[in-house]
Parts: C-alpha cells; sequence; structure tokens
C-alpha cells in the first residue's frame, strides 16, 4: 500500500516507521525543512528506544522517504493519514486547526479517490467536520472516504505497541475503506488482538475515553495515598491487593507524583470540555485533573516537613514525564523544580535524555553528567522520574556524599524500611 504521514511528531514518525518496516511505501510530510533534512539523514527528532535504527533501515531501503510537499504525496499515494499536532487551547479544548488545514490541502490535490485518516486525537464527531471540508473543496467527481484511526503508542514503548498492540481501533462507514485498512494492519493483528472495525464516532471517543479511564485509575490512587499517609497503611500494598481481583487489575494503580505527557492532561482536558458541549457533567472527569494537579507538588510539600528549603541544595533525580522518553510536556518533575526555585532552593538535576529538552524551560538549575554528581553535597534527593538506572543505585555511596540524606521517593520505588535501615530519611507518597 502506498501511505502518506501528514506530520512527523510522535505519532506520526513511529506510525510511518512501523508502517514501512510492515512494507508499505510511506512518505512523511512535514512543514519544517530543517526537520525533514535532519529525517533524511537518518536521525529521529524524538528519543524513542529502536526508533532511530527502524528509521534507517527503511529509508535505505526506500520504504521510507519525506518531504515538504504535501501535494506531491498526496497524488503519490492511496491512503493519507493525518497526524498533525491538536494542543489545547486555553479553555481546553483540542485544537483541530492544523487537521482542518492538512483536510482542505488534501482535498485539493486529490486527483483520484483516497481515504483520509484521522491519526491525530481528536474529539467525537471530528471526522465529520474533515468530511465536510473535503466534499468542499475536492474537484468534482472524484470520491473519498474519511476514516478514524486512533492511537494507543506509549512513550518509551512505541514500537513495541505497534508490533504487537491490545487492539488496533478503526472507525469507517463502508466496505471500500474497511477492506483499504484491514489491508493495511492486517499482518499485525492476532486472534486475541483483534482489528476493532466499529463506527466513526465511537472509534474517535474509544482514544479520549481509554486514556481518561488511565488517568482516572492514577488520580484515585493518589487520593488514596493521602489517606494511607494518615492511617499508616502502605499504598503499594493497597494496590497489589486491589490489583488481584480480577475485575479490577494490577494496572495503572501506581500513587506518586501524577501523570504528565502529552497525552492524558490534554485528553482529560478535552473530554470534559465535550461532556460540557453536549450538556453533560464533567464532574469525575474535572476531578481527575484537579487532583492530578494538586498530586504534581506533594514530594515538595512531604520535603518542607522535614526541611527549610530556602537556600538547601535539592537533587532532582529525573526530568520527563515518565521513564524512556526525554518527553518533559506536563512533566511533574518540571513542575516540582519550578516550585523548588520559587521557594529559593538551589537545584542539581540529572536525566538520563531529558535535560537538553528541560534546558529549554529550566534555566535557573545546575545540570549534571552522572546521578551521583547531582546528590554531592545536596540536603536532599527528590526521585521525580522511575529510570530503572535510579532503581540500585550504591545506597551507601549516595548517603555518604549527601549533606544530609533524605529521599523523598516521588515514584515509591525504593523499600521504606530498606531505606530507613541503611540510614536514610525516607519519605514515599502513601507508605
Amino acid at each position: 500500500m502506498k501511505i502518506a504521514m501528514v506530520g512527523t511528531g510522535y505519532v506520526g514518525l513511529v506510525t510511518g516507521t512501523c508502517l514501512a518496516n510492515m512494507g508499505h511505501e510511506v512518505t512523511c510530510v512535514d512543514i519544517d525543512e530543517e526537520k525533514v533534512r535532519m529525517l533524511k539523514k537518518g536521525k529521529a527528532p524524538i528519543y524513542e528506544p529502536g526508533l532511530e535504527e527502524l528509521m534507517k533501515r527503511n529509508v535505505f531501503e526506500e520504504r521510507l522517504t519525506f518531504t515538504t510537499s504535501l501535494a506531491e504525496a498526496v497524488k503519490a499515494t492511496d491512503v493519507i493519514f493525518i497526524a498533525v499536532g491538536t494542543p489545547p487551547t486555553e479553555e481546553g479544548e483540542a485544537d483541530l486547526s492544523a487537521v482542518f488545514s492538512v483536510a482542505k490541502e488534501i482535498a485539493k490535490s486529490a486527483d483520484e479517490h483516497k481515504v483520509v485518516v484521522n491519526k491525530s486525537t481528536v474529539p467525537v464527531g471530528t471526522a465529520q467536520k474533515v468530511k465536510k471540508i473535503i466534499k468542499e473543496n475536492i474537484k468534482e467527481g472524484i470520491d473519498f472516504d474519511v476514516v478514524s484511526n486512533p492511537e494507543f503508542l506509549k512513550e518509551g514503548m512505541a514500537i513495541q505497541d505497534f508490533q504487537v498492540p491490545d487492539r488496533i481501533v478503526i472507525g469507517v462507514d463502508n466496505g471500500r475503506a474497511q477492506k483499504m485498512m484491514d489491508d493495511i494492519y492486517k499482518d499485525v493483528a492476532r486472534p486475541n488482538r483483534p482489528i476493532m472495525f466499529t463506527d466513526v464516532k465511537s472509534a474517535e471517543l474509544i482514544k479520549y475515553a481509554s486514556n481518561a479511564m488511565l488517568a482516572t485509575r492514577i488520580s484515585f490512587m493518589n487520593q488514596l495515598s493521602c489517606l494511607c499517609d494518615k492511617v499508616g497503611a502502605d499504598i503499594k500494598e493497597v494496590a497489589k491487593g486491589m490489583g488481584l481481583d480480577s475485575r479490577i487489575g494490577s494496572r495503572f494503580l501506581q500513587a506518586g507524583i501524577g501523570f504528565g505527557g502529552s497525552c492524558f492532561p490534554k485528553d482529560v482536558s478535552a473530554l470534559s470540555s465535550t461532556l460540557e458541549k453536549h450538556g453533560c457533567s464533567a464532574d469525575l472527569i474535572d476531578s481527575v485533573s484537579s487532583i492530578n494537579e494538586r498530586q504534581k507538588l506533594i514530594a515538595v510539600r512531604k520535603l518542607e516537613s522535614l526541611l527549610e528549603i530556602k537556600d538547601k541544595t535539592i537533587a532532582v533525580w529525573g526530568l520527563s514525564f515518565k521513564p524512556r522518553t526525554d518527553d518533559i510536556r506536563e512533566s511533574p518533575a518540571i513542575e516540582i523544580v519550578k516550585n523548588l526555585l520559587e521557594k529559593g532552593a538551589n537545584v542539581k538535576a540529572f536525566d538520563p535524555v531529558a535535560m537538553k529538552n528541560a534546558k529549554k524551560e529550566l534555566k535557573k538549575i545546575t545540570y549534571c553528567k552522572k546521578p551521583m554528581e547531582a546528590v554531592e553535597g545536596a540536603d536532599a534527593l527528590i526521585v521525580a522520574t522511575e529510570w530503572d538506572e535510579f532503581r540500585n543505585p550504591d545506597f551507601e555511596k549516595l548517603k555518604s556524599l549527601m549533606k544530609r540524606p533524605i529521599i523523598v521517593d516521588g515514584r515509591n520505588i525504593y523499600k521504606p524500611k530498606s531505606m530507613q535501615e541503611i540510614g536514610f530519611e525516607y519519605i514515599g507518597i502513601g507508605r
């Protein structure tokens, strides 16, 4: 199949590369000329394990190409994926201007039947609007279909998620579009990991509903962690006991300093706006967001119970919103550092891959080349991202380097009893 992928952000680049690796001819389109030049050289503008190697292989084998010309890509392909950004507006709605702009340009360039696939995360009803825009701008007599195919890629595990997905959701309104989408994905589907064909509006809503549910589980556990702190229970044990119930399961029951990234905060906000727009109450969804915002600074509040922060040196391990990514968007770690600076602290930070991005947002901190360099002379350490390399450090060395051995474990990766036996003043979340 000949495919165009419009947008080379996280979703577009990963999806386009993986589709090329399946044998399809994929042309990725982006308006950023410098970015396209970088991609042509086999350099990925984002950090995602395994992506750059997969890109280089498929570029070499001429299944993956990059261009700034949307018109040429549309004319040369059968299926065009729209994978541009939909950032939140000030009102919390998804900004669909880029999606609509691309739809209009696709219509103007189409010279024969095309399948246009919404891959961007968009509110329910967007496909209908895209269809209207294309119909108003396409040449008379040229047919087209609009499909919804939401993405479910986790940053840090995106290639695996594409190759072994939980499900592939595709919203279609006719058999022709269904067959073409089946041809694209049939080699990925498995009996227990099916292609789920549904109506277009249900497919659009499945994406938001899924992310909002996962975010709800996180905020539920974070709210419960407060009670654990008050009564002396351990949120990790509570989560384990809950997760053993087959009706609940164990995933996304981890308490900590809240969720971040480009998906959960934005999608929860957009779903809330959509509910209100259609006259539905959004009080549960709004609570998920408000709990999360409070939770982001709980590590600082806990540290203040042991230490006057002003003029102290605080080490922070982790700046990305989660491990295995350089993405700092909505990262709780970034909010923690900003709050520490506001309170007069000196901050030394380390992250394996996210410091380059963090430097664009955090100027007045010291960036360290190694985790132990960050803790040297520190009055306390906050663990803000659960990178694997933070899980089993040399604790005796760590303690000896610190001015005062305080650890605020924002991700609950250590055992409280073990930390206390070594001699740390240890604080977890709900433990």
